[in-house]
Parts: C-alpha cells; sequence; structure tokens
C-alpha cells in the first residue's frame, strides 16, 4: 500500500496534532496510508547526541522515509514567519533525493501552527514549500471549495492547514482547523492515487 509521509516537528503538541489529524484524512482514501514521522531538535552546540528513537510521538524520519513516499506532507511550528530551524536542517540533509530525483512529480502539502492570528503563518508555509518546489514536488493547498476556508476563524488558508494556539498556546484545535488538516491529507492522497502511486 503506497505511503504518504507526514513529517513534523513540534515544540508544544499542536503541530503533532494536526499531524495526526492529517494522517487521519490520508487513510480515508482507499489503497492510502500515512507514515507518520518527526525530526530530531537541533542545538548550535550538541553535546550529546540524539536516541534514535524519540521517547514519545512519532518516529524520527530517514532519508528512506522520502525514498519510499508517494507523497509528502510536511509541518513545523512558526518561527518569526519561517519554518523551525530542525524542519531546515532535515530539509538541508535530502540533496541525495534532490540529485536522484526521488521526490519529483510527487504531490506534496504543508501545515503550521502559530500562537497568534498574524504570527507569520502563511509565509512559514510558503517557506516550506520552496525546497519542495526545488525537489520538483507538485504542491497541493485547500481550495475555497471547502467551505472551512472561507469560514475559519482560526487557522488554515489556502497555502495549507494551521492552527491558531492563543496567546498561551492554550486554544483547542477548532472544528474547522481539524476538518482543514483531514483535507489537506485526503487531498495529497487523492493526487497520489490519481498519479498511479505504487507500494
Amino acid at each position: 500500500m503506497p505511503d504518504i509521509l507526514v513529517l513534523y516537528y513540534s515544540r508544544t503538541g499542536k503541530v503533532a496534532q494536526l499531524a495526526r489529524l492529517v494522517a487521519r484524512g490520508v487513510e480515508e482514501i482507499d489503497g492510502m496510508r500515512a507514515r507518520l514521522r518527526s525530526v530530531p531538535p537541533v542545538a548550535a552546540v550538541t553535546d550529546v547526541a540524539q536516541p534514535p528513537e524519540p521517547d514519545d510521538g512519532a518516529p524520527y524520519a530517514t532519508q528512506a522515509d522520502l525514498d519510499e513516499c508517494a507523497g509528502l506532507v510536511l509541518g513545523s511550528p512558526t518561527r518569526f514567519g519561517n519554518m523551525a530551524a530542525p524542519v531546515k536542517f532535515f530539509l538541508d540533509s535530502t540533496g541525495a533525493q534532490w540529485a536522484s530525483g526521488a521526490l519529483a512529480g510527487k504531490p506534496a502539502g504543508v501545515f503550521t501552527a502559530t500562537n497568534t492570528m498574524h504570527g507569520g503563518q502563511e509565509s512559514t508555509l510558503l517557506s516550506m514549500m520552496l525546497p519542495l518546489l526545488h525537489h520538483g514536488m507538485l504542491i497541493v493547498g485547500l481550495p475555497y471549495t471547502l467551505p472551512e476556508v472561507t469560514t475559519t476563524r482560526g487557522g488554515g488558508s489556502p497555502y495549507g492547514a494551521s492552527h491558531v494556539g492563543g496567546p498561551r498556546g492554550d486554544n483547542a484545535l477548532d472544528d474547522d482547523e481539524r476538518t482543514l488538516a483531514r483535507a489537506l491529507g485526503r487531498r495529497v492522497a487523492e493526487v497520489a492515487s490519481r498519479l498511479g502511486a505504487r507500494a
């Protein structure tokens, strides 16, 4: 069964919640399966390497996860209107996949979370699209045919799924945010299926 890689970094758990919803959406498409993976944190000075598996949450991604996926949905918290350093660090290690064209022609989507409504969600989503375009991936967004794109009072835009956590980060994902996260997973899986993805 073809896998859609749902790859993310999460500090407070909100991006991880979105990732699980995206994965649910992927698996709503017949014949498609979600592969949930995370990336480890990075630090300016590393005293001890990260363990090969995190204590909890999704396993850390490997380059093989990229090679084997039929599509990718990438998630990161917003850092000053950009993706978080661990996501960029992981993407910077994908030169072999770029050289081989391992991701070229595969669908991709993006998702993020911020504490504030105007915390840079859309620029973060766009920043994550750039390396995916360099890999030759086909960007899948959320069209206005989804009514929640227009009615949302929280996260979610044509660029991808998102969540607004509130000033203290204690807002739960609302119904529109949850719906749009699942829709993003469904859409990437649908495109992969139409492109003839195989295991």
